[in-house]
């Protein structure tokens, strides 16, 4: 049992989407004592840091520079959530990718392990590749095949912790399609209800690839999408009730269309639904997953009952308590208004 009100918590990417979100959640409890680490450069993402209330800030690579240099200026601190990374798939600077994500993540779990505190990582279902079926952590490490350089510099670290045999004692997250608030400065990689909403708000229709293959109509394709309020519990409920573990599906381990998803914010928009098809580029058509789902036994045996979200429900949330006015997680009044639109449904 981690009590993460004890000591200083370390949240790398805590200007990003998850890592934020981890901040919200922990002031929400009362919890301000935070480091936050980041690379904030010209993106807009320093924004979801305004309502946030913490200690500290420093650029993320400073703080390897510091924790070289002067390890002792960080012994106050007792939990560390990295969730600090390159997350862009169509990334081909694979020397990037491997400081940024692998050699990164193998600094701060030494740091944590020489001192006794807890330490949580964001992997990532990427590392599952292709595979098309309800993914286990069960599968064998030595099994799996990404299909892109992030996916692997991701798998990369799982396989070296589990060599270095120090995966049982660090947590690991393979985050599958999270979406939410605070995502607006991810460009292409953010998820496909805030670029639909987008779509949607300009157009008054979106656009869905066609399907190629005979056992899926086209829209019917499914993934595991997670409301980005759900991932957060589940991150903090394992930092604080498992010691270690190894890794960990955070998905709501039921899959769904693109066609009820984009239903959904329609429906949140208070429109009638206007979907158009499209063909899908020929260089995607050999890769494209037509199935994700996260297993996540694990997670409910590590005693995290909590149901998900159902997705209609959540993209709801997302839309008129967030997308619409323009609001970040912690933004006054988010709450209260979220309780207003459950009163009207």
């Amino acid at each position: 049992m981690t009590d993460l009100s004890k000591g200083r918590i370390l949240v790398t990417g805590g200007a990003g989407f998850i890592g934020s979100a981890v901040i919200w959640e922990l002031n929400r409890r009362g919890i301000v004592n935070i480091l936050v680490a980041d690379f904030l450069r010209q993106k807009e993402k320093w924004r979801n840091l305004v309502p946030l209330r913490f200690a500290d800030y420093m650029e993320a690579d400073d703080l390897l520079m510091r924790l070289d240099v002067s390890p002792h200026l960080f012994a106050d601190i007792t939990a560390i959530f990295h969730l600090g990374a390159c997350s862009s798939t169509t990334e081909t600077n694979a020397a990037y990718l491997i400081r940024n994500n692998f050699e990164y993540t193998k600094t701060l779990a030494r740091f944590a392990l020489e001192s006794d505190a807890r330490f949580v990582y964001a992997s990532s279902a990427a590392t599952y590749g292709c595979l098309e079926s309800r993914v286990s952590e069960s599968i064998p490490l030595a099994e799996l095949r990404p299909m892109n350089m992030y996916g692997y510099s991701k798998h990369l670290f799982d396989c070296y912790a589990e060599h270095h045999r120090i995966l049982p004692r660090i947590t690991g997250l393979k985050y599958f399609n999270i979406f939410g608030p605070n995502e607006a400065h991810k460009g292409d990689m953010r998820s496909v209800v805030h670029k639909a909403f987008h779509e949607i708000s300009e157009t008054g229709q979106v656009s869905l690839f066609r399907s190629y293959r005979p056992d899926f109509r086209d829209g019917e394709q499914q993934r595991d999408f997670l409301y980005v309020k759900d991932a957060i519990a589940a991150t903090l409920y394992l930092a604080e009730h498992v010691d270690g573990g190894g890794l960990f599906n955070i998905g709501s381990g039921q899959p769904n269309t693109w066609l009820t998803l984009v239903k959904a914010i329609f429906s949140a928009l208070g429109q009638p639904p206007n979907i158009k098809f499209i063909e899908m580029p020929e260089h995607l058509r050999d890769k494209y997953q037509y199935y994700t789902c996260a297993d996540i036994t694990r997670l409910r045996e590590a005693g995290f009952t909590a149901p998900m979200t159902p997705l209609p429900e959540a993209v709801r949330d997302y839309v008129v308590n967030y997308l619409l006015p323009h609001r970040h997680l912690g933004d006054e009044a988010s709450e209260p208004r979220m309780k207003t639109q459950e009163a009207l449904r």
